[in-house]
This record gives C-alpha cells, sequence and structure tokens, in this order.
C-alpha cells in the first residue's frame, strides 16, 4: 500500500470494527473511501508535471473535478478521471461505468443525492480497465445485478495476474496511481464476478420503469470485453472507452504500454454495428458528450474507412513481400480518411496488424529465434568500434536529422557503457528532437509521454554522474 493510502486506511479500519450492521459497516466504507480520495487528488495536485510543454498529458483526466451533471432528463454523469453515468428510471437506478475506485465514493454520493432517492438495480461496467470498472466495489450492494462482457473475467484474469508487470508501465503514462498496486479490498483492482453476461453477436435487453437498456457486446479499440449500452428511445449511445478518450481519433489497435493485441476486423464490425443505430448523442467514459445525429454517424464512418484502410495496405503490403518497417513507413492516411492520431498512431497499428496475422518472427534474422538478444553484444561492438567513434556517427546523424538511426548507434555505447556523459547527452538530444517532431505532428500522447521519461531518465542518470 502506498504511504499517502495507509494513515487513511488504518482510521477505516477501525472505526469498521465498531461497525453494527453490514449496511452501516458499507456506508463507513465509502466515507473512509471518499477521505482516500481527497488525499489522492491532493497528492496529484502537488506532483510535479513532466511532459514536453510543461505537462504529463494524462493530467487533463487529472484535473476533471468530481462533479455531477445532468445530460438527458434521465440521465446524470459524475465526471472524473473516468466517468460515471446513472440512468434513472421509477423503478430503480442503472449505472453505466464506475470510475476509479478512489473517486467512486465521491461519485456515487453526488450522484445519488442529484437523484430520486431508488434503489440501485444493474451496475454496467464498459470493460475490465481500472479507470471504468475500478469503483464497481463501491456501488455493488446485495441483490444488484453486475453486468459485463462475456469475455470481462478473462480480461481481469490476465490483467490481475500480470498485475506487477503492468504497474510500473501505466505509472509513467498515469501518474495520478500509487506507488505500488492497493491491497484494501475496495480500492483493489480484480475480484468481479458479474452476475450476468452478453456476448457477441448477443444484445442482452432490460426493460424497467419504462426504460429499455440494450446492452452490445464491441469488442475493438480497448479489448475484446467492451461492452456498450444503448438507449433506443432516446437515442443515446454510452460509449465506454469503445472509441478511446477522444472522439473521433485513430484508434489504439495496440496499446504502447502493453495488454493484448485487439482484433482489427473484430472492431471495424463493432464500428458498423454502431453506425447503425444511427445515436444522437454518445456518452464516453472520458471527455465530454457528442452530440448530433449528422455529425456523430460521419465521424463513425471515418473512424471504420480509416482502421479499414490502414488494415488492408497492411495486408496487401505483407502479400507483396514488404516487411513490417517499410509498411510502418509507408503507408499513411489519404487525405479524407486523415483524423487526429494523438491515442493511437497508424504506424503502431500496422506493426499490431502484422504481428496480429503473422507473430512475433518476422523472418529478418535467425537470431529472433534464440534467447540472445542484439545488446547482448554491444560492449563488444563498442570495444571493436570505439565508443569515440560511434558517438561520433551519432551526432552526425542527429545533425542531419536522423535522430532514430543515432539512438540506434547511441544505446549501443550507453547500454554497455551508462557512464559515457557525451554518448548520453547525445542520446538526450535525439529524444527532444522526437518529441519536439512528435508534438508538432500527431501530438500522440503516448509517445510524447514515454519520450518525456526517457529524457528524465538520462536527466537523473547525468546528475547523479555530475
Amino acid at each position: 500500500m502506498s504511504n499517502f493510502l495507509r494513515p487513511v486506511a488504518l482510521v477505516a479500519l477501525s472505526v469498521l470494527a465498531l461497525a453494527c450492521s453490514e449496511e452501516a459497516q458499507r456506508d463507513l466504507e465509502r466515507a473512509a473511501l471518499e477521505k482516500v480520495g481527497d488525499l489522492a487528488a491532493a497528492r496529484m495536485a502537488e506532483s510535479g508535471d513532466s511532459g514536453a510543454d510543461g505537462r504529463n498529458h494524462s493530467r487533463d483526466f487529472i484535473d476533471i473535478p468530481v462533479e455531477v451533471r445532468q445530460l438527458a432528463d434521465n440521465v446524470w454523469q459524475a465526471r472524473g478521471v473516468g466517468n460515471t453515468h446513472l440512468i434513472t428510471t421509477s423503478e430503480g437506478h442503472v449505472v453505466y461505468d464506475t470510475g476509479l475506485s478512489t473517486q467512486a465514493a465521491k461519485q456515487r454520493r453526488l450522484l445519488l443525492e442529484a437523484v430520486p432517492d431508488l434503489p440501485v438495480t444493474h451496475v454496467v461496467v464498459s470493460h475490465s480497465h481500472a479507470d471504468h470498472a475500478g469503483g464497481a466495489k463501491v456501488w455493488l450492494e446485495p441483490g444488484m445485478e453486475l453486468v459485463a462482457h462475456h469475455e470481462f473475467e478473462e480480461e481481469q484474469r490476465y490483467l490481475k495476474e500480470l498485475e506487477p508487470f503492468y504497474w510500473g508501465r501505466n505509472r509513467m503514462l498515469f501518474p495520478f496511481m500509487p506507488e505500488e498496486p492497493p491491497t484494501i479490498d475496495l480500492l483493489a483492482y480484480g475480484g468481479l464476478e458479474p452476475t450476468m453476461t452478453v456476448d457477441q453477436p448477443n444484445v442482452l435487453t432490460i426493460e424497467q420503469g419504462g426504460t429499455v437498456f440494450e446492452l452490445l457486446a464491441t469488442p475493438g479499440a480497448e479489448g475484446a470485453d467492451n461492452l456498450t449500452l444503448w438507449l433506443p428511445k432516446e437515442k443515446i449511445f454510452f460509449s465506454g472507452d469503445f472509441f478511446g478518450p477522444n472522439f473521433p481519433q485513430f484508434p489504439n489497435v495496440f496499446t504502447m504500454r502493453g495488454e493484448k493485441i485487439r482484433k482489427p476486423i473484430e472492431y471495424i464490425t463493432s464500428l458498423n454495428q454502431v453506425i447503425a443505430l444511427e445515436p444522437e448523442m454518445i456518452v464516453p467514459s472520458h471527455q465530454d458528450p457528442i452530440v448530433g445525429k449528422e455529425r456523430i454517424k460521419a465521424d463513425l464512418v471515418k473512424m471504420r474507412d480509416a482502421v479499414q484502410y490502414v488494415h488492408d495496405r497492411t495486408m496487401e503490403g505483407m502479400n507483396a513481400g514488404k516487411t513490417v518497417y517499410e509498411l510502418m513507413e509507408e503507408i499513411a492516411l489519404p487525405p479524407e480518411l486523415q483524423m487526429t492520431q494523438v491515442h493511437g498512431r497508424v504506424s503502431w497499428a500496422v506493426k499490431s496488424i502484422w504481428e496480429y496475422y503473422a507473430t512475433w518472427f518476422h523472418w529478418d534474422s535467425t537470431t529472433e529465434l534464440y534467447p540472445v538478444p542484439r545488446s547482448a553484444l554491444f560492449p563488444e561492438i563498442t570495444e571493436l568500434a570505439g565508443a569515440d567513434a560511434l558517438t561520433d556517427a551519432g551526432e552526425a546523424h542527429i545533425a542531419a536529422g536522423r535522430n532514430v538511426e543515432a539512438i540506434h548507434l547511441l544505446e549501443i555505447v550507453t547500454t554497455a557503457d551508462p557512464g559515457q556523459r557525451r554518448a548520453q547527452e547525445a542520446l538526450r538530444r535525439a529524444h527532444v528532437n522526437l518529441r519536439d517532431e512528435a508534438i508538432a505532428t500527431t501530438n500522440n500522447t503516448y509517445e510524447i509521454d514515454w519520450l518525456s521519461l526517457r529524457i528524465r531518465q538520462i536527466d537523473e542518470l547525468l546528475g547523479a554522474e555530475g
């Protein structure tokens, strides 16, 4: 447990021991968790910014205040890092997505203060990521239905079992996360057992208090377990992370931080399913709603056609005998399909699609088949070529604008001997140049935050040496 959570957790546990009923205990747990959330928010506000423009790009989500707003007659939203939605009916309420565990207690309290005093009957989670399902335990009570995609438990399983592997990667991009995975049950990831599941091509229809809820299995951009919610009478589509954090955008067929590769054709099928609904409002679980039937349809079609275009060009290139790196360099969206690549990048999608169909062996080198990385030879290469000669060549590449080539050479030197200061300084310049280029072109947050991390790591090493 991270240090900032421990004091509140101990106080909460002491108080809970005095609770006289399960209901009172749950209320006390939520109150304690809300205090934990306040401490976490204060800690986030105090943390330093780290992005190329003076901030980590995920702070666009961190800085969103937890507050409630009404989106339609029967739809309320609690904003936060991940939005939580409550759809009211005369026979009880339905929750769609539950946000972060540290924000869920406050989101729940504010939502229930805003709507009629009726029970919550269903909690729907859009997928297994912690900023969408993390607060489910805060909402769930005996008798409630927990609704998820058929693949939810499998996705939750591997993410939980690989939590130590993913944690550091995710913290690089999302600094609001504590230093270590929480162990308090209400905060800890995993352990959710759906009582109702949906698998494609099926649609789960729930009718309650005159409202029709259609739960759609729409796997794709955020994993195999995407579950979206459609209100056919209201023409409102709750998308979770189906589009990613922005709409429209070129999607992440694969995330740089890791996770399973998503199936491109499956996502195209899901997009076609949503296009056919003709929604008049999209309510995502990040950022603001999108309104306007014609605008939404045009953007949905553009997203689908862009993914289809990249998929088809990749397959054509594979059949033509081109390497994955040639295709990453060549394939670009045509002018009519241009859209932001702030979250997903076309070149990364090309590599993901190539490896989805052909897996990890690129047929480039015999060495791919054996557990000896190229870096094992870096000390020998440095000794043979000379650290100064390799650094000179790296600096020449930087001067010519070939920053990736420079990094290839300079990492030979710095891996063999991290104390090579001139090589480290040149390596830093190459990363700064790539970051500046990323900001000026795609503005891709993953790329920028990764490059910023590498720059900070080099700065720390140079500072320690100095």
